[in-house]
């Protein structure tokens, strides 16, 4: 009988090793798959970091589009456009029809400042 036991402990015990050796590995591989990655499209990933980046200007909570453009050279428009959502931007047309941007993250901000501006020109005519 303990025999019996002491087979069923060390099966269980080879089992949970090679299962944490499997997880090991399987990890390890997925790390190296992602760096891999990256290397592979660092390029757009400095591009949405440099448009973050741009976009979280304490300043400026929108950025005009044509701004954007001269920064973050080698971009058509539409690629461009196509970056900047992907980190994290929303596209916003002013009255002149001109196009800006700002990260969606600073909505909030933007808002309380327009209404800060409205608000002092209202008391300071």
């Amino acid at each position: 009988m303990e025999a019996v036991v002491a087979a069923g402990v060390f099966s269980l015990l080879g089992t949970a090793l090679g299962a944490y050796a499997a997880y090991r590995v399987s990890r390890a591989q997925f790390s190296d798959q992602l760096a891999l990655l990256r290397e592979e499209y660092k390029s757009e990933f400095m591009a949405e970091e440099a448009a973050r980046h741009y976009l979280s200007n304490a300043n400026y909570t929108d950025r005009s589009f044509t701004h954007l453009e001269n920064r973050l050279g080698g971009y058509s428009g539409d690629e461009l456009r196509r970056l900047l959502v992907r980190a994290g931007a929303v596209r916003i047309f002013r009255a002149d029809g001109s196009e800006w941007w700002r990260l969606l993250s600073r909505n909030d901000e933007a808002i309380a400042r327009r209404h800060m501006s409205a608000t002092l020109g209202e008391d300071n005519p």
